[in-house]
């Protein structure tokens, strides 16, 4: 991996010497572009000393970006910037996405800022604009952060290549940071999407295609495409939704430990490690301390945080560590009034997305296109039965007291949405021997339980259930799957003080995002991936 990151090994690990020369040309080929983007500052300094103009353009030194003045000009968002300020001087701040010279006098750039455009100009002008500050300008690199001032216009033909449909005339241009010439990536290229590439194959011409590793290794650069911006806008809105739809319900936002001395699931995909001289685990999620919490009379609680398994899952849809959206509440009579909560939920979060992500749902699509996901405004249930008997209906053996695998999961989606019109649905009283240890059993048949699981186009996204509350059942549960119940002993204790029935679910955050959007790998929606090969950047 540390050839591949660029990271040094650890001390007392050695490397392979292919991987140390690959890594000295690697430092060789940024020292050869470090020195000559050097000796072009040089030559730029020495013409614009020469510029009577000067101060309107340039590299501002370090000791300005220190903190040394408050702003004395207000700064105008790009995606503020419309017809309504037409003549009015603005200043912005943003990247250089794109740069073009017209001749020696005048040159065009693109200037982005959180995923909008605005396209500016700079042409020579006597007394305003010098020959010299429209070279300094074309010579930028791109992805360079640049503040700009400049008069807002309108074009007499509209833009293509910008989001917002003014122009700026630009007066003055200061470059705050400087990238590289050469960047590893091309975000033109990272923001193709593959019917581009075939198209274009189709008409003969080869286009750069972008891998999935490539991007990971260079994720500051890949998260600035115009999709990736969109993926995780709306990721943030999902967690918004989440927050707000919970508290507004009388749910209480809770923080769990992360670091705790047994499995909170069971099975041995658990990260283990020294506390102190201590065996101890990584959480697999906070079931223990959501229910512990619903002991001490919070009646309903929520938690967003980090999950992790240590299974070595190389799949689209797991990873080592995920975010999880997690919910447990006091049950008053039946395990169906968690259901209730996930329904109405979720039917509130995708209405919320489809009406308030509109731009960044429409910008995902045109990289990755996929369908608006379809669900009923009242969400529908099955119980597991009736799921096996639907796919023994369509050819599909299934074990009536197993697990769905991946591929009958998919097959039953797909089933679901021709009977019943909904991608999004609840599947409900599974087996109990697939369900985790404090899973409740049905009152009427043992052999299943009051859990569920629901599904989004096929794909598993929340598993939840009503949990045993009684401790002597719970020792009896955690003692037939295999679980150390020493390591447990608080979570059991805190059941024999006095518990309410209860229950919740756990939500996979980039699962809820990556199949929201029919995006096809979850490490699209996950910001910086954890998978068992990848643990950097």
């Amino acid at each position: 991996m540390s050839s591949e990151s660029g990271e040094m090994p650890a001390s007392g690990q050695t490397i392979s010497k292919k991987a140390a020369k690959k890594e000295a040309a690697k430092q060789e080929k940024l020292r050869r572009r470090m020195e000559e983007a050097s000796i072009s500052a040089a030559s730029q300094t020495a013409e614009q000393e020469n510029d009577p103009l000067s101060a309107s353009y340039g590299d501002v030194p370090l000791s300005e970006l220190q903190s040394k003045s408050e702003v004395d000009f207000r700064y105008t968002q790009v995606g503020s910037l419309a017809e309504h300020l037409k003549d009015q001087v603005v200043l912005v701040r943003g990247r250089a996405q794109t740069l073009r010279a017209v001749g020696k006098k005048m040159a065009f750039l693109v200037v982005r800022e959180r995923g909008f455009t605005v396209q500016a100009v700079v042409s020579e002008q006597a007394d305003v604009v010098s020959r010299q500050m429209v070279k300094y300008v074309a010579a930028l690199n791109k992805e360079s952060i640049i503040d700009v001032q400049g008069i807002v216009c309108i074009p007499a033909e509209p833009i293509k290549g910008a989001s917002q449909k003014v122009e700026i005339q630009v007066r003055k241009l200061y470059c705050i940071s400087r990238a590289l010439p050469t960047l590893p990536i091309n975000l033109e290229d990272a923001a193709r999407s593959e019917a581009d590439i075939e198209k274009a194959l189709e008409a003969g011409e080869q286009l750069v295609r972008v891998n999935q590793d490539t991007r990971l290794n260079n994720r500051v650069l890949d998260i600035r495409t115009p999709a990736n911006q969109g993926i995780f806008r709306i990721q943030s809105q999902i967690g918004n939704i989440f927050r707000q739809f919970l508290s507004s319900e009388g749910f209480v936002e809770i923080h769990t430990p992360k670091l705790i001395a047994g499995s909170s699931e069971g099975g041995s995909a658990v990260f283990k490690l020294d506390y102190k001289g201590q065996p101890a685990c990584l959480a697999q999620s906070p079931q223990l301390h959501k229910q512990m919490s619903i002991c001490g009379d919070f009646g309903r609680v929520f938690e967003i945080g980090p999950v992790f398994r240590a299974e070595d899952s190389f799949t689209h849809r797991h990873l080592c560590e995920f975010t999880g959206l997690d919910v447990e509440m006091e049950i008053k009579k039946h395990y169906s009034e968690v259901m209730d909560i996930v329904d109405r939920l979720f039917v509130a979060m995708f209405d919320s997305l489809n009406e308030n992500c509109k731009k960044e749902l429409e910008t995902v699509g045109r990289q990755y296109p996929f369908e608006p996901l379809k669900y009923l405004r009242k969400t529908l249930r099955l119980t597991f039965e009736e799921g096996v008997q639907m796919l023994k209906e369509a050819g599909v053996e299934i074990d009536p007291l197993g697990d769905l695998n991946t591929e009958s999961e998919r097959k039953l989606g797909q089933l679901v949405l021709e009977k019943y019109g909904t991608e999004f649905y609840i599947l409900h009283r599974y087996p109990l021997a697939v369900r985790p240890f404090y899973t409740m059993p049905c009152y009427d048949s043992p052999a299943y339980s009051n859990s569920f699981d629901v599904f989004i186009r096929g794909e598993e996204i929340i598993s939840g259930a009503q949990r045993v509350h009684v401790a002597d059942f719970l020792t009896e549960r955690a003692q037939a799957c295999g679980i150390d119940v020493k390591t447990i002993s608080t979570y059991i204790d805190s059941f024999r003080y006095g518990a309410p029935p209860h229950g919740g679910f756990g939500v996979g955050l980039e699962r809820v995002v990556m199949l929201f959007c029919g995006l096809n790998n979850i490490r699209k929606t996950s910001l910086y991936p954890r998978d068992p090969l990848r643990i950097a950047p």
